[in-house]
């Protein structure tokens, strides 16, 4: 009969083959930890003392050897697309940024995204450490964006790259054929996309430059609403083109490509208008530059290697902009300030040639007092006077804030009163906008003139008592010296008769002595 009793012998069981505790092979999750925990800990550490001891360009040099060695052996290649070449900005790495906007996909684990208001999609670009691939001609092509910061002097700054890696086979194909492509498609992904932008100073320093922050240009100003004179119009457009087609004569007479213009004028003549229109006309970015932000002439060299070609760079009023040095009197240590030599060789000196199809814009409402040598030839190569509003500019005007394309039953009226007073183009607009009614809106402009010649009728009759007051008060003041000279010589005159008869006097009782001493002699 068979027993069902456990059997005593448990050692013949299948699992006793293993410890009774698992603990003697494998430790504890606790246990687990706390070893990964001293491990990374013990890491950090070595990499802290490794960047503390080893500066960086060395560090540099030792991650490059390494990478290398690995790409020998691994049978890749790597490109290094820095962000800049030197301290001017590489062209090849804003490029490359462009492309790759274009191939990011749902894949990729991190993306910068932004979307400007009339925007009409949104906008992607790799974020720091980001890879993505490519391809080419059926060759794989890995990229990634690499960003870390260094610190110079205190000043920390961010450094940034591209990395490109293939396969050493496919080096002819990616430099000879690739990246230029890459560029080729970059061009036509930016004239697609082109948003004219106006560029400003940053409020910060990064490192030892300052940075171009920039936003959409949506001034509306065209040369066909700008209220100017329809000469001094024409003659600014075919100015304009001519300089933009004139690439190779430049270079044949050893200029560099670039223009010129002082706009000069009363305040509200339309200065800031005709940048802009110059800038929507060019297709051209505005650099508004404001020289009270400017330290040095040094940090005014780093911020031309900025601006990019086809740009306009305005400095508006700069006759109270800031106070220059005169060039007669730079101190020592002069490139550690601004100075007027150092905007003169800005606007026109061996850095101004750092760049192609530039344009330099400068505004003042008081021409006369900016220095000569910035007025000349070669820096400011085309001066336009912007005055007050006429005859035609009030019709450019009326059109655009009134609809009015033809004449007006009040316009004769006007045009008699516009040649009888400063009015600029600016209070025109200002009143014009006042009423939506077009009959209200120019009645409304022609009793705003006959007020305004009021004024100047009753300033200059003002200007002119006091210049006859003041010519009075002259010739009083003249009377008066003349007079106090009169009264001054007949007081001299006076004295001096008392002095002769005195003197006549005593000679005459001198004579009587003698007389009479001799006759007592006798």
């Amino acid at each position: 009969m068979l027993s069902c009793k456990p059997s005593n012998h448990s050692s013949s069981s299948p699992f006793n083959k293993f410890p009774k505790s698992f603990s003697t092979i494998f430790p504890s999750g606790a246990s687990a930890f706390t070893t990964y925990a001293s491990i990374s800990a013990s890491l950090m550490l070595l990499r802290s003392i490794f960047n503390d001891l080893i500066p960086y360009p060395l560090r540099k040099h030792i991650f490059s050897a390494v990478s290398s060695l690995f790409c020998f052996f691994s049978g890749k290649q790597t490109i290094i697309i820095d962000q800049f070449d030197g301290i001017e900005p590489n062209h090849v790495f804003n490029a490359t940024e462009l492309y790759l906007s274009t191939k990011v996909n749902p894949n990729t684990k991190r993306l910068k995204v932004s979307k400007r208001i009339k925007d009409k999609g949104l906008s992607f670009k790799l974020d720091k450490g980001q890879r993505i691939t490519d391809s080419f001609n059926g060759v794989e092509l890995k990229w990634r964006h690499v960003c870390y910061e260094v610190e110079i002097k205190g000043n920390v700054t961010e450094k940034r790259y591209f990395m490109l890696r293939f396969k050493k086979n496919n080096g002819d194909l990616v430099m000879n054929s690739y990246l230029p492509f890459v560029l080729k498609s970059a061009e036509m992904i930016e004239n697609e996309m082109r948003v004219l932008k106006i560029h400003t100073l940053g409020n910060v320093r990064s490192g030892f430059k300052f940075k171009w922050e920039s936003i959409k240009l949506e001034h509306p100003s065209t040369f066909e609403t700008l209220a100017l004179d329809p000469e001094l119009k024409t003659m600014i457009i075919d100015d304009i083109n001519r300089f933009i087609r004139r690439k190779e004569f430049y270079k044949k007479v050893g200029r560099s490509w670039k223009r010129g213009y002082l706009l000069y004028g009363p305040p509200g003549t339309g200065k800031s208008s005709l940048v802009a229109a110059m800038a929507n006309y060019l297709k051209f970015d505005i650099y508004d530059l404001q020289l009270e932000n400017i330290k040095s002439d040094s940090d005014l060299r780093r911020l031309l290697l900025d601006i990019r070609n086809r740009s306009i760079l305005v400095i508006e009023d700069i006759d109270c902009t800031v106070n220059l040095p005169d060039r007669g009197h730079r101190r020592n240590g002069q490139d550690k300030q601004l100075t007027l030599s150092g905007l003169l060789n800005f606007v026109d000196g061996l850095w101004s040639s750092c760049g192609d199809e530039r344009i330099i814009v400068l505004t003042t409402n008081h021409k006369h007092r900016l220095d000569p040598a910035l007025l000349r030839p070669g820096r400011m190569d085309l001066h336009i006077h912007l005055s007050y509003c006429g005859m035609h500019a009030f019709t450019v005007l009326a059109a655009n804030y009134l609809g009015i394309k033809g004449e007006h039953r009040l316009f004769g009226e006007i045009e008699v009163f516009l040649g009888a007073t400063k009015v600029t183009p600016a209070q025109v607009a200002e009143e014009l906008m006042k009423d939506e009614d077009v009959d209200v809106a120019v009645e409304g402009f022609l009793s705003f003139l006959k007020q305004r010649k009021m004024e100047e009728d009753k300033l200059e009759k003002d200007e002119a008592l006091k210049k006859v007051e003041h010519k009075e008060s002259r010739e009083l003041k003249i009377e008066h010296t003349y007079l106090k000279k009169d009264e001054a010589l007949k007081k001299a005159e006076v004295k001096e008769s008392r002095e002769l008869k005195i003197e006549h006097k005593y000679l005459k009782d001198e004579t009587s002595k003698k007389a009479e001493v001799k006759e007592s002699q006798e």
